[in-house]
């Protein structure tokens, strides 16, 4: 069964730290680039950050940029998304998703990835 399980969210104060974690199961982890998607209370998603399939090349949303850093170790199928100097304006479920393509996917439309997790809820707030 293809899975993918988030965890590592909570609550954190502004200017916190959090790591997000993101098991894949079922399906060949290290064919697939990956990306971070977030949903936050009332907004479509917003893609976050995403990685190629070996990890060497990773790409990120302005809003998030130097203060997120997205990382993939291929031999224990895992994802992470780093997120420090955390803001209230991060709040939201976040997703991990992958697709297998050649190129990196970096939208926050479900419908361009093969799996979807089932989210994590990061809430900042003092």
């Amino acid at each position: 069964e293809v899975q993918l399980v988030e965890s590592g969210g909570g609550l954190v104060q502004p200017g916190g730290s959090l790591r997000l974690s993101c098991a894949a199961h079922g399906f060949t982890f290290g064919a697939y680039v990956m990306s971070w998607v977030r949903q936050a209370p009332g907004k479509g998603p917003e893609w976050v950050s995403a990685i190629n399939s070996g990890g060497g090349t990773t790409y990120y949303a302005n809003s998030v940029k130097g203060r997120f850093t997205i990382s993939r170790d291929n031999a224990k199928n895992t994802l992470y998304l780093q997120m420090n100097s955390l803001k209230p304006e991060d709040t939201a479920v976040y997703y991990c998703a992958s697709a297998r393509r050649t190129y990196t996917v970096r939208t926050g439309d479900r419908g361009s990835y093969d799996y979807w997790g089932q989210g994590t809820q990061v809430t900042v707030s003092s």
